[in-house]
């Protein structure tokens, strides 16, 4: 475990999962400062583009311009995540004048994974995602969080297959199926000297059947076994009970904005 606070571990292994594949994709672009953090997947999609980890100073307001005037001239949605440690104390006020809006806000949560027990519906199957097929199968599962599915999602983990299945990924896959049908997903992200939990997902004719906590559970369990003893995670207000049950405790907020229409 990280000797940091959980909500600078989180901030950290955030950095990790929205940014360790696109630093090695052409067309991808990481800009990771002291003071700010900006990825651009080069998709038209704010699902895979973020400004994150603000520790701005007596600049704030240039700086949080540059940002946003980086995305216009791309062209390019995006979203910039707010959480417990950044800075500064008016940085709401500040992205609001600039031209952002609060869209959503979850709580941050973090876990002690000694206590963790297997709970698993007999009828889901849990894998690891560790070839191209299954990974296809990931996507699209993950794409249909959105109405209609998200072609970019696909479009994403199509461009990064390679490094997702490398062995030295950070980012660790997870499906959920239910005999040949692909209904759940998870992914684990290990960095910052913990485990973050994103990207829990299950589809609509598959919920209410413990399957979320189901995926919840397993990429925590093979974490514990690498020696992992902390995870963190943001939970949506839908989530909150899942991961309670699980054994998250809340410690801050985490605030996603993104620009005014």
């Amino acid at each position: 475990m990280s000797r940091s606070s959980p909500a600078e571990a989180a901030d950290a292994n955030f950095v990790t999962h929205a940014s360790w594949l696109q630093r090695r994709h052409a067309g991808m672009t990481v800009v990771e400062r002291p003071d700010l953090a900006l990825i651009d997947s080069g998709l038209p999609c704010d699902t895979f583009n973020f400004v994150c980890r603000a520790r701005l100073g007596s600049d704030a307001r240039d700086r949080a311009r540059w940002a946003l005037d980086y995305f216009r001239q791309a062209e390019r949605p995006f979203s910039w995540w707010v959480g417990p440690t950044d800075r500064p104390a008016d940085l709401h006020d500040l992205l609001c004048a600039v031209g952002l809006e609060p869209s959503e806000t979850e709580l941050a949560m973090a876990a002690d994974l000694s206590p963790l027990r297997v709970a698993r519906p007999s009828e889901l199957r849990i894998e690891r995602v560790r070839s191209k097929e299954s990974l296809r199968a990931f996507a699209a599962v993950s794409a249909a969080n959105w109405t209609p599915p998200d072609a970019q999602v696909n479009r994403f983990y199509e461009i990064t297959s390679a490094s997702i299945l490398s062995a030295d990924s950070p980012l660790w896959l997870y499906l959920g199926s239910v005999g040949d049908a692909p209904v759940a997903t998870a992914e684990l992200t290990a960095a910052g000297g913990v485990v973050g939990l994103y990207n829990i997902s299950t589809l609509e004719p598959y919920r209410r059947r413990g399957f979320g906590t189901a995926m919840t559970l397993q990429p925590l369990l093979d974490a514990r076994e690498r020696g992992y003893d902390t995870a963190v995670l943001q939970a949506s207000r839908a989530g909150v009970g899942i991961y309670e049950r699980v054994g998250f405790r809340p410690f801050g907020e985490i605030t996603e904005y993104k620009p005014t229409r």
